[in-house]
C-alpha cells in the first residue's frame, strides 16, 4: 500500500532536504526578544508548506506568546484521527564561536545536515509533513485522519500552550497524538520511548544576619547560612543515594525482575559511558543499573550552589545569605506538586537554628507514560522494523515533557513518541546536525505507521 508513497518520497529525497535548509535557515529563537519577526516568519513558511503538501483548515493561531501552527486532513470518516505535535522554535546558538559552520546557515557533510534545530525539532517535525505530503499527492487521501498543532515555545517550556489547547480542544481532540522530538537510543539500534520522567523543580533561600559579616568578630557566634544550606541538603539523601524526604518514593511502582531483565536487554555500555564522561566511576542509587537510575527511578539533583564571596582571593565572611536550585525527576504516579509539598515539610523540620528558610516551585511537569502492548505501540514497533529494518527496543528517557501530560490530560488521548533522532547530534549544543539517512528511514516509518493505524480503526 505504500510503495507508491515510498516511491514518491525517493523522487523528491533531494528538494525536501533543499527545503528543510531553509527552515533551518530562519533564526526561530523562542527566547530571544530580538528573533520575534524570525519567530513569525517561520510559522508563516511551516503554514506555506502544510497548504502545499495537502493540508486543509491551515492557520497560524495567535497566543499570548509565539503563534501555533494548525492544519488538517479529516475526509477519512470512521477512522482514528491522529495530532501531529511538534515545535519550529529552536535554542539560541550560543556559544556561536564554538561552532564549526555558521548555525543559521545548514552544511550537509559526511550525511549530517548541520545547522541549529536541524535535530531539535525541525528535520523530525518535517518528516511527518512530508509523509502526508507523499499520501496525498500519490493516492489523494491518507489512512487516517491527521491534525498538525506545532508551537513556536518548546525550548522556552511552553509557557502558553496549555491555555491555547484548553482553548482549542474540540479543534484539536484526537484519538492518538504523534510525537517525533527526540533520540532513539543509536544508530544500530531503533527504540521506541514509553515513559518520560516528570519534573519539580524549585529554590530554596537560607537568611542569616541582615548584611555580610566579618568571620573573625562574628564567626562562631552568629548561624552561618551558607553551612546551614550544606546540612539541610545533606538531610536529603542518605549514603545509598536514597531520597530521604518523607513519602516522596509514594507513587512510584516497584521494579521487578522483568523490568530489570527489559532493560538488561537494552544494549548499552556502562564502561563506555563512563570513560566518555571522563568520570572514576558511574554512580546513584544502590539497586539499580545506569540506564534503570537515570529513566525509571526519581531523583533530587542540586543544579546549582550560590552565597558568600565568589570573587578571586579569599574573603572571610559570616555571608548573610546563601541559595539552591534542585530538580527532582518523577516516574509513575508521582505528582510535582505534592512533591513540593514534602519538601517543603522536609526543609521546615530540618532547618537549622539561627536562619530562615524560603522556597519557590519553579517547574512542575508530571511524568508520562504508555504500556508497551497499547495497540499503538505495536503499531510503531511495526513500522520501526520496516523502516529501519531492524526490531527496536523499548525504552524509558530520563528527560521530560511536560506539555506531554497536558496533551494526554486535555485531550484525552495516548501519546506515541516516533522519534528519529541520535542522542550524539548535540541538541542544544554547537554543531547540531541530523543525520540524514534517518529522514528517509523517518518517513518510511512513518507511512508504514499511518497504514497499520488506519488498520486499527477498521477492526
Amino acid at each position: 500500500m505504500t510503495q507508491d508513497v515510498t516511491r514518491y518520497l525517493e523522487e523528491h529525497h533531494e528538494r525536501h532536504v533543499e527545503e528543510l535548509k531553509d527552515f533551518i535557515r530562519i533564526p526561530s529563537v523562542s527566547a530571544s526578544s530580538a528573533h520575534k519577526e524570525d519567530m513569525r516568519k517561520a510559522a508563516r513558511w511551516l503554514a506555506d508548506r502544510l497548504e502545499e503538501a495537502g493540508l486543509e483548515h491551515v492557520q497560524v493561531l495567535e497566543t499570548e506568546g509565539h503563534p501555533v501552527v494548525y492544519g488538517d486532513w479529516l475526509h477519512n470518516p470512521g477512522q482514528p484521527t491522529a495530532l501531529v505535535y511538534g515545535h519550529y522554535d529552536v535554542q539560541p546558538a550560543d556559544p556561536v564561536d564554538q561552532w564549526e559552520t555558521d548555525p543559521f546557515e545548514p552544511v550537509l557533510k559526511d550525511g549530517r545536515l548541520y545547522g541549529r534545530g536541524a535535530t531539535d525539532d525541525k528535520a523530525q517535525l518535517y518528516t511527518q509533513v512530508k509523509t502526508v505530503e507523499a499520501f496525498l499527492k500519490t493516492k489523494g487521501n491518507l489512512p487516517v485522519n491527521v491534525k498538525f498543532c506545532v508551537e513556536g515555545e518548546e525550548e522556552i517550556a511552553s509557557p502558553h500552550l496549555a491555555p491555547f489547547l484548553e482553548a482549542h480542544a474540540e479543534l484539536l481532540q484526537a484519538d492518538l497524538i504523534a510525537i517525533s522530538d527526540g533520540p532513539m537510543i543509536s544508530e544500530e539500534t531503533p527504540s521506541i520511548c514509553y515513559g518520560l520522567r516528570g519534573i519539580c523543580g524549585l529554590e530554596l533561600e537560607v537568611q542569616g544576619p541582615k548584611s555580610d559579616l566579618h568571620s573573625g568578630l562574628f564567626g562562631g557566634g552568629v548561624a552561618n547560612p551558607a553551612t546551614a544550606l550544606v546540612k539541610l541538603l545533606a538531610s536529603m539523601k542518605d549514603e545509598q543515594d536514597r531520597i530521604l524526604i518523607d513519602g516522596f518514593y509514594e507513587g512510584v511502582i516497584p521494579m521487578d525482575e522483568a523490568a530489570h531483565q527489559a532493560f538488561r536487554e537494552i544494549p548499552f555500555d556502562e564502561e563506555k559511558t563512563r570513560v566518555e564522561l571522563n568520570v572514576q566511576e558511574l554512580a546513584g542509587e544502590t539497586g539499580y543499573s545506569f540506564l534503570e537510575r537515570t529513566s525509571a527511578r526519581p531523583t533530587l539533583e542540586i543544579n546549582g550552589l550560590y552565597g558568600g564571596y565568589q570573587g578571586e582571593g579569599l574573603k572571610p565572611i559570616v555571608p548573610s545569605g546563601a541559595g539552591a536550585k534542585i530538580s527532582c525527576r518523577l516516574v509513575d504516579n508521582q505528582d510535582p506538586d505534592d512533591i513540593y509539598r514534602k519538601m517543603e515539610r522536609h526543609v521546615k523540620a530540618h532547618t537549622p537554628a539561627g536562619v530562615t528558610v524560603t522556597m519557590k516551585q519553579t517547574h512542575r511537569g508530571k511524568p508520562f507514560y504508555i504500556p508497551v502492548h497499547h495497540p499503538y505501540i505495536q503499531a510503531a514497533s511495526v513500522s520501526y522494523e520496516e523502516g529501519f529494518g531492524k526490531k527496536p527496543v523499548y525504552i524509558r528517557s530520563g528527560g521530560s515533557i511536560p506539555i506531554i501530560e497536558v496533551f494526554s490530560k486535555v485531550l484525552g488521548a495516548p501519546v506515541v513518541m516516533l522519534d528519529f533522532g541520535l542522542p550524539e547530534e548535540g541538541m542544544h549544543a554547537p554543531n547540531e546536525y541530523f543525520q540524514l539517512e534517518n529522514f528517509s528511514k523517518g518517513t518510511s516509518t512513518l507511512s508504514r505507521f499511518w497504514v497499520e493505524v488506519g488498520q486499527l480503526g477498521k477492526q
